[in-house]
Formats: C-alpha cells, structure tokens, sequence
C-alpha cells in the first residue's frame, strides 16, 4: 500500500448536492473519461448536470436520489483516492455503515439554505462511532445564500455545539459552492473572507492511519494495531500448506514468532508467499499465505497474531450496534455474528441504552429499531478472538445475522469484555424452571417422533416449550456448515447454545438430533446444567427398514456420504436419564418414561402437581429430584 492513498466517504441529507460536489471534484481533476461526459450530457436536460457523472443507476437518476454506495477511485499528482459515495435519504442510512467502516475521512455535506438536519447528525455520530478521527463539514449551495459569511458562522456554530461531544474528532469546516466550483478543486475568489484550504487540498493533506502503520516497524509500541491474520482458506499442494488470508492489521516478516487462537500454541513464520512470488515483509491490507515451522491445527477461523500482543478471547462483551434492519431487535433469538473469517451463534443478552442523536445521550430502550444506534450486551457460544473496535477496526468491528434468511441485521463495534480469558460462568436455568431434554440417537430411531409427543403432552399442561429440530436448525442456523467431525461439533454448539439460552429464561427445550459425539453432547450438558439426556436406541437394521429419509439407501447405493452408523460413527451415552428402546417399546410406554424423567427435574409448583399425576399416574411427593 503507497502512502498516498486516502479513503474518505461522502455524505449527507437528501438534495444537499453530494453527487454535485462528487461530479465536481472528478471533472475538475479531469478524473472521467470521455464517454462518461459524453453519457451525461445526454442525461442532461441543461448543459452538463456534474450529479449524473456519480448517479450511475437508472432507479437513481429517476427519482433524483442516491440509493447505493458507489466507489470511485481518482488521482492527482499528489494523492490517489477511493471514495464511497452513500446515500442521503434516512433509509439508506445502512449503506452510510458500509463506507464509515473502511474510512478515513469524512465529508458530511450541508445545505447552505437548511442548516444543521437530524440525519446530518446522524451521519456525523455513524463516522465518529466507527473510528472516523477527521470529519469536513462542507457547506454547500454558497452561492444560493449569496456566499453570506453569516450563513456559514451560523451553521459552524450549530455544528460545533453537537460535534463537542464527538470526543477525539477533528472537524473541519469549508463553504462551497459545488455547482459553480467554488472552493471544491481550487480556492473560492467569492468567500475572500474564507481563508482556509478548498475541500480538494485538505483530502491531499489529511493523514491516513495505514501510512502510518506502513512507517512503523514490527514489535512497535506505538499504540497501532498488532499483527492480526483472520485465517480464510488453508492452501494444500503437495508438501506446502499455507495459510491464506488478508492481514487485518500490523505487519510480519519472515522468522516472526506468532501465536495461533484458538489453541494459543506459537510457532515461526518460515515463508510469506503472494501471487507475485515471495516476500520478507508484509504488511495490513496484504492478502498472504503464510508457512509455519510446526504442523498445526489451523483452519477457516483461526486467527494467526502477535503473541506479544495477542487478541481478546471472551465470550461475554458489550458493544455499539447501528440497527439495519427493517425488523427491530429481538433479545429473544439468536443471531450469527461474523467477525474477520469467525462465524458463530450469539445472543443479544440486554440493551443496556440507545443513543439520542440530537443530543449524543444514552436514553433508555429495550430494542433498537431500524437505524437507530444502541449499547448491547452480546454472549457467543464459543469464545471470540477479537480487540476493542477503538484499538483495532478490523478486528472489534462485527455484523449480525439473520440465520434464517441471511440478512444482515446490524453493525457492531466491540467496546469493552466481560472475561478477556474467555472463561465463562456457568448458569443454568433451574432457579426459572427450564430444562433441556436432549434426544440423540441414529437417523430414523424415532427421535422426532418421541420428541413431537412430549411436545404435544407438555404443551396440554400449559408449559413454556420450543422443539429445536436437528433437520431444521441446519438448514437455517448452520447451512454453511458440511459434515466433518469439526462441523458436527460446531453445529451442536450452536444448539446447545439456542437451547441454553432458552433454558436461562424458563423454557422447556426438546432438542431432537442424531449428535453421535458423547464428548460434545457431556460438553452441552455442562453448560446447560439442567439437563435431561434420552437415549432413543434402536439398532442398526431397524433404523435402516424404517429409513424415513432415503439416507441409508443412498448411502449403501454410494451416493451418500459420512452417515451415522454407516461410516461416521455412533458414540451411544454412557449414562442417560432415559434409555428408549423403539423397537421393543411403544410410542406411549417411551413417552411415559420421559415424561417421569422431566417431572423429576423440574420443580414442580403445587398448582401443577394434580396435573402431573393424573398425566403419569403417580404422585410426584415420591419422587427424589
């Protein structure tokens, strides 16, 4: 990366000349091309409209709006530049998150003739949120206001009195005027009473942080991010195996010494390789594929880092989210989080307050709604190799989503950890009377139909319950996932965790699947702690006459796969609650034996007992929990 590469963003209320400004700034650095003009003219209705040189999409140009985030890239003799031009409307407020998060500048526009607006606020407290340190006020529309020097103090002032909160943010402010050009590329002969820099100076002047990365050598202490590598893809040809990723930030060179998450093993780093061949030193944002001197565990969201300076692990953290969703935040389900190449299930455990933007104050909330910015308390199901966003961007920085649709729902910006170790304590959702009933055994044992009747059976007594399909929650919560043993493992945490979460606040959770590692399933249950495990055990060849679903004969015919108790195998428990044996026993005397077991571990309130004995005719005052 040259050091003369400045990102900034654009950004502004609708109408207030963004894509005038843009079309500007290009066409007076004689950054467009012919056939651009020429395309623009035509699109024209007067002389040459500088808007339709930016306004790329027919929906855009139509309705007179910018709706998408468009990167342009352009040059002088003393910078080159990436900019994101986002939308203006409140809408689109997302796609303002998109380009904040990779910026290091900021041009918030204002309408000479309205003054400081909400979402002119709104886009200010985005930047600053997401680490942006240098922010330009450009007023527009100078030459509407008669370029009145009044004018603009007055909306400096304004401005001034909202940004004194945006602590650590310098704010830059320049009068222009983008339709005639005035202070946008060269200095306005109009506004002799400005006597600051046009828009186009300062961006070649501003300092950018990975210059300032590039100048510092490894093992600095200079308060920049430390090494980080968020492994992407293991690379395997004959004798090499490189481990390929974009540096998120710092620098390695050969012979470095670098610590591995999750397992925390070190090793040294024996080559750096790139397309155009191999290097002694690379740097953030490089995309490498590093050898190490050991053999070890490492695949797809494994974090290669600087062991002096190593990542937070935790599993309890509390963060900045901006709300991108249509549908508003709901505490009760679980999210996938994505952080650099980690991918795991997680959980809004409490909004602790959303962010008034006309003020910057934390005001009280129990969700966020669309675009609306808020402090939440978040919990993983494994531990996440992170750091605080305002030390590290791309390692603090996440996005939340939808495991049903993949939709992203939310920006987050880590702020601080609960336990940096990543040790958790331990909860359980006795005190609440939840309980999760965990059934397993091979395909076509009869878990799903065992579990739909204890369903049916507890959902009679008015109990809280959720029924978590094995089926289901793969095709939703885990359908990135494929069928070695690291991702059968991974897709039973992440039911585990969905039920634990359930089980915390009161529900009955009947997990059905074929989860045929014992060692994960007694993992599950020390998290959980109320926790019942049926067995339901059916032999092989039973299983496979009653093959519900054509998995045993598409995996005898060869066209299937890893299937359990073909060849991937079957860890039975060493000691459940309840052993079901459905090829002997029938669908009732197998609910009775489960329904005794859940009545056994729940605290039965004395309103309920009545019902539980006329359900398993026996009283309940006998029973030892």
């Amino acid at each position: 990366m040259e050091p003369g590469l400045l990102r900034f963003t654009t950004a502004g209320s609708v109408d207030d000349g963004k894509s005038t400004l843009i079309g500007r700034l290009l066409y007076d650095t004689r950054s467009v091309y012919e056939d651009q003009i020429e395309s623009a003219h035509k699109a024209s209705r007067h002389g040459l409209e500088l808007a339709f040189l930016t306004d790329g999409l027919r929906a855009e140009r139509e309705q007179g709006i910018t709706i998408d985030v468009a990167y342009r890239f352009f040059s002088t003799a003393r910078r080159r530049f990436i900019l994101a031009d986002t939308p203006g409307h409140e809408q689109y407020t997302r796609n303002m998150v998109t380009a904040a998060s990779t910026a290091d500048v900021a041009v918030v526009l204002v309408d000479a003739r309205k003054g400081v607006l909400p979402q002119t606020k709104r886009h200010a407290c985005i930047a600053w949120l997401f680490g942006i340190q240098y922010l330009v006020v450009a007023v527009n529309k100078m030459d509407i206001v008669e370029y009145s020097r009044e004018i603009f103090d007055r909306i400096r002032a304004d401005f001034l009195t909202f940004s004194a909160k945006l602590v650590g943010c310098q704010v830059e402010f320049i009068p222009v005027s983008a339709l005639e050009g005035e202070n946008v590329v060269c200095r306005s002969r109009r506004m002799p009473w400005f006597e600051g820099c046009s828009l186009l100076e300062y961006l070649e002047s501003a300092p950018t942080a990975e210059f300032a990365a590039q100048l510092c050598p490894p093992g600095h202490n200079s308060g920049l991010p430390a090494f980080r590598l968020p492994v992407q893809y293991v690379i395997r040809e004959g004798e090499f195996r490189g481990y390929a990723g974009r540096i998120a930030s710092g620098s390695v060179r050969r012979g470095d010494e670098l610590q591995i998450q999750p397992s925390g093993q070190t090793t040294r780093v024996s080559s750096i390789s790139t397309y155009d061949g191999n290097l002694e030193r690379a740097s953030a944002p490089m995309s490498v594929a590093l050898t190490l001197q050991d053999q070890l565990d490492i695949g797809r969201g494994s974090m290669l880092a600087d062991p002096a300076n190593p990542p937070l692990a935790a599993q309890r953290l509390t963060a900045t989210l901006v709300w991108m969703s249509e549908s508003p935040l709901d505490p009760q389900r679980p999210y996938l989080m994505k952080l650099a190449t980690q991918h795991m299930c997680a959980a809004v455990t409490g909004v602790l307050s959303r962010l008034d933007i006309h003020t910057l104050e934390e005001v009280p909330a129990a969700s966020l709604a669309l675009n609306e910015i808020g402090i939440v308390e978040l919990e993983t199901h494994r531990p996440l190799f992170c750091d605080l966003y305002d030390r590290n961007h791309a390692t603090g920085g996440f996005i939340l989503i939808d495991p049903i649709d993949n939709q992203t729902m939310a920006a987050g910006m880590i702020r601080s950890v609960a336990d940096p170790r990543g040790l958790r304590l331990q909860t359980t959702g006795g005190s609440r009377n939840g309980l999760t009933v965990w059934f397993t055994g091979l395909s076509s044992s009869g878990k799903t139909t065992l579990s739909g009747a204890i369903y049916e059976r507890l959902w009679a007594m008015g109990y809280k319950l959720e029924l978590l399909d094995g089926d289901v929650v793969r095709r939703n919560l885990s359908r990135e996932l494929g069928f070695s043993r690291e991702d059968r493992d991974e897709n039973i945490r992440r039911i585990g965790f969905v039920a634990e979460l359930l089980t915390r606040n009161g529900v009955i959770v009947l997990v059905s699947a074929i989860s045929p590692y014992r060692a994960m399933r007694d993992e599950i249950r020390a998290r959980i702690g109320n926790f019942v495990e049926v067995y339901v055990n059916a032999p092989l060849a039973v299983c496979e006459q009653r093959d519900v679903k054509g998995l045993y004969r598409r995996a005898r015919g060869g066209k299937l796969s890893s299937l359990t108790g073909i060849d991937d195998p079957y860890e039975p428990p060493a000691r459940p609650e309840v052993e079901c044996q459905t090829d002997r026993e029938n669908l009732a005397e197998s609910t009775d034996k489960v329904l005794k077991a859940i009545a056994c571990c729940l605290a039965v309130r004395p309103d309920q007992a009545a019902k539980w004995q006329d359900v398993l005719g026996f009283n309940l005052r006998h029973q030892s929990p």
